[in-house]
């Protein structure tokens, strides 16, 4: 059983992906990152002077809800800034067995080397064409959930999307001739999962359904009819696309779970009804 202020691997790996996540802050020193440069999927690198009393105030204004320290194994390095965090009056915890433990348990891993351009907080920039539908939404999902949950998300015009990635310092993504894009068959969500190796079941299943939803191949899976009609509703009800964003978090996280715990569930109607009189 974790100590009162851990949280154990497999507890904290129910949560990752989902709503309820909290922030997981990487604090292994540098020689630690340099020997395995992945993170626990979803988790926030911090510098080595994460320690530090004017880091701490710094940090602590930054963050809400719950927090997840991790190091190395879960030593003195997570231990001690969790306290220092619960000090300042957040629910913070360390990652028992810390980073070891994750990787030797083989959970979801995310590897931050694609992501080029980060802003002076430490957020990556995406851009994109507005009026977004499946991938432009699928995508954002993807990174908030699983790659970097500060991510910032711009919508343009389809003409602005290059000038605007070149003058705020945005990756653009689910356009042409772009690194972030469709390749072949496969759409951009494929190209996140794949270039940021996330390695989760779950996801390999919305994948399909996403490629099937945004290529007009609804014969891939069963769902992905039901994606793109949502998809499409969502559209045509939100004319704010950082609002459909927003709505369309909760159609993913919905569909997520599905492909993580509710596949061989069946529903059919039962008539409750006492006998008749």
């Amino acid at each position: 059983m974790p100590a009162p202020d851990a949280i154990a691997c497999d507890q904290l790996a129910k949560l990752v992906g989902t709503p309820r996540a909290p922030m997981i802050l990487d604090i292994r020193p540098a020689a630690s990152r340099a020997s395995d440069p992945r993170l626990i999927a979803s988790a926030r690198p911090l510098p080595e002077n994460s320690l530090s009393v004017a880091h701490i105030r710094t940090l602590s204004a930054d963050l809400s809800g719950p927090v997840v320290v991790a190091c190395d194994a879960g030593h003195g390095r997570s231990q001690g800034l969790a306290a220092l965090l619960r000090h300042q009056g957040l629910r913070a915890e360390y990652l028992e067995g810390g980073h070891a433990a994750w990787v030797q348990a083989g959970l979801p891993t995310c590897n931050p080397a694609p992501i080029t351009r980060l802003d002076a907080s430490g957020r990556s920039v995406w851009v994109t064409r507005s009026r977004p539908k499946i991938d432009r939404i699928a995508c954002p999902w993807l990174i908030l959930r699983f790659v970097d949950p500060r991510a910032v998300f711009l919508y343009v015009l389809p003409s602005e999307v290059s000038s605007v990635a070149d003058l705020v310092g945005a990756m653009p993504y689910d356009i042409g001739d772009v690194f972030w894009s469709h390749r072949g068959e496969e759409c951009t969500f494929d190209t996140m999962i794949r270039e940021f190796g996330l390695r989760i079941p779950a996801l390999d299943r919305l994948a399909m359904i996403v490629r099937g939803a945004d290529t007009d191949r609804l014969d891939l899976a069963p769902e992905c009819a039901g994606l793109l009609a949502a998809s499409l509703g969502l559209s045509r009800m939100h004319s704010d696309d950082l609002a459909q964003l927003e709505a369309g978090m909760g159609l993913y996280d919905a569909f997520y779970r599905w492909c993580r715990d509710a596949t061989g569930e069946r529903h059919n109607w039962e008539n409750h009804a006492g006998p008749a009189r």
